[in-house]
């Protein structure tokens, strides 16, 4: 079972097919879960001195390694991304409202935040149509281009159709303003599509974690922090000025580095796993590019015995068609999706669904007969 015989090849365990949205764990993350308790048993005070020194740098490491980053250092561990989310916000001017440049479809996180500060008149958002996608890296690197914002926000993968935006880099370079602060969101596109952020590492931030296709659970969310850019936010943890403690007093002190969108003290066993899953991949050669291979051919095998027993969705209805444009997951648009769900928990597979997008999301833990099984309960 690929090491997954705990959450997903136990007798009567669901088909799970929701992979972009809550990843099961492999095994080796239990054995990390009670080495994180083990340590802190053991280390006591001195706990956070070997987090600091050994858990937060191999994770760090892993990280780079995936977006290849040319500096682990920049990287800020932290619970969630909304945290990240707001410490980004308070770097923002507050003289006047900030100006954002986003789109109609980011994830709850930031989106939510966002408009609850709209309707104080707090911030003023520029949203971009995602739709129609085709246009649609041209039309938002367009806005990017023309207005004058002191953030530009936009996601790698979007959540609630799989689209993936082709050209990171045209993005980022349509920025003029050396000021504006720019975050990818790239929570559904870490570790499920293959991702470089080398070039445009020293401009961008990206945001993501470990909940979804990295499967390491809650709380191992991450910041990549371009040098140089948002160097003091207000919304600030004791963490963030960890190197400066016993500094005395004066001006409120921060890290140059990533460390300086650091919060407070957290739960840090999501990192432990979050390293054994990354140890457990590397080891058995388990690459991005060929754990999306693999989905691939699975996506294939169910969309073709979709169409082939006249399912109550098909290839047809796929938001996003073109493999090349799209994540890890398949969005299905129908008005009945949310029915369609429920229908399917009652029969033991689970898939989510985003308003009228049926989303199924296959993982290394599916094999062709699962995915002819699920095509076959959507008959």
């Amino acid at each position: 079972m690929n090491g997954f015989e705990l959450s997903v090849g136990r007798p009567g365990a669901p088909l799970h097919a929701a992979a972009h949205s809550h990843h099961p764990w492999p095994d080796v993350s239990l054995q990390a879960q009670e080495l994180a308790w083990h340590d802190a048993a053991r280390l006591l005070d001195r706990k956070w001195d070997y987090i600091f020194s050994t858990i937060i740098p191999a994770a760090q490491a892993h990280v780079a390694r995936q977006l290849s980053l040319p500096d682990p250092t920049t990287i800020a561990f932290g619970p969630n991304t909304h945290g990240f989310v707001q410490r980004i916000l308070s770097c923002l001017p507050s003289e006047k409202p900030p100006r954002i440049l986003t789109t109609d479809s980011e994830f709850m996180s930031f989106a939510r935040q966002i408009a609850r500060l709209e309707e104080e008149g707090l911030a003023s958002v520029t949203r971009i149509a995602t739709e129609p996608y085709r246009s649609l890296d041209e039309r938002f690197a367009h806005a990017a281009a023309e207005g004058e914002h002191d953030l530009v926000f936009f996601s790698h993968v979007f959540f609630n159709s799989g689209f993936a935006v082709h050209d990171l880099g045209a993005i980022v370079r349509a920025v003029r303003d050396s000021g504006t602060l720019i975050v990818i969101d790239g929570y559904h596109g870490f570790m499920a599509i293959p991702t470089d952020l080398s070039a445009i590492a020293p401009r961008a931030f990206y945001l993501a974690g470990g909940y979804k296709y990295a499967m390491a659970g809650e709380g191992a969310c991450f910041l990549h922090c371009p040098p140089g850019f948002a160097p003091r936010p207000r919304d600030t943890g004791w963490y963030a000025g960890f190197s400066a403690l016993e500094s005395g007093r004066g001006r409120v002190a921060y890290a140059e580095d990533g460390s300086r969108f650091l919060g407070a003290t957290f739960d840090v066993s999501a990192l432990y796993r979050f390293i054994a899953v990354q140890d457990w991949l590397k080891l058995g050669g388990k690459t991005v590019p060929a754990m999306l291979a693999h989905v691939r051919a699975l996506e294939r095998t169910f969309l073709s015995e979709l169409d082939q027993v006249h399912a109550r969705v098909d290839s047809s209805m796929l938001v996003v068609p073109d493999t090349s444009r799209r994540g890890r997951f398949l969005a299905f648009r129908t008005e009945q999706a949310g029915a369609i769900a429920e229908a399917l928990a009652a029969r033991n597979f689970i898939v989510d669904f985003r308003g009228d997008r049926l989303r199924v999301g296959f993982g290394i833990y599916h094999d062709a007969d699962a995915a002819v099984r699920l095509a076959q309960a959507l008959a």
